[in-house]
């Protein structure tokens, strides 16, 4: 889904702005984004320790880390959407520390290429006609996340709220998190 009113905003003006688990939306060009169902490929979740901003990520090749936000922004300019969580507070019960440690505890976690296949398979014609896409969210998490899955998990189990709510968190791709209402789209980063 094309933003037709993108902010490009620089980073350090903005950075006080950018609240514990809001959601970091990369946009690139590759498989990721070409197989997908939208412009973005990664997803990720901002989180303050002390003084710092960092982007708290399930990444191929990677795994689960914890890096700077400010390194994220000079690797990728103008390529992180920045989307607050629980706009105008509608889910009330929704616990922004207990996400954020979901995703911290996700440090040095594996990367769930086998979850990620299986979402791409359920892209092709021939499996979409025969099965439907899985709303059990149980079923995900006997292996390792991938990005979009580890925020919906981080989300649903850590914060309360099942962003996602009819579909499966491994089932979950970064234009499903773009599109849902717990999600409200903000400004994007450049150095």
């Amino acid at each position: 889904m094309p933003f037709l009113n993108r902010r490009n905003v620089v980073y350090r003006e903005v950075r006080h702005r950018i609240r514990d688990g809001d959601l970091l939306l990369f946009r690139r060009r590759g498989w990721i984004a070409a197989a997908g169902r939208g412009e973005h490929s990664h997803a990720a979740k901002a989180a303050w320790w002390d003084e710092d901003l960092f982007c708290l990520e399930v990444r191929a090749w990677c795994g689960g880390r914890a890096v700077t936000l400010s390194s994220q922004v000079r690797r990728f300019p103008g390529r992180i959407d920045v989307f607050q969580v629980n706009p105008e507070n509608r889910w009330p019960h929704y616990d922004r520390r207990g996400a954020v440690q979901y995703m911290r505890r996700l440090a040095g976690c594996d990367y769930g290429y086998l979850n990620l296949v299986l979402v791409a398979l359920w892209h092709l014609p021939v499996v979409r006609r025969f099965l439907r896409a899985g709303a059990d969210d149980r079923l995900g998490r006997r292996r390792p996340p991938f990005c979009s899955q580890a925020c919906a998990m981080a989300d649903r189990l850590g914060g309360g709220v099942d962003p996602v709510p009819f579909l499966a968190d491994r089932m979950t791709e970064p234009a499903d998190l773009a599109r849902s209402p717990f999600y409200r789209y903000q400004f994007t980063l450049v150095p």
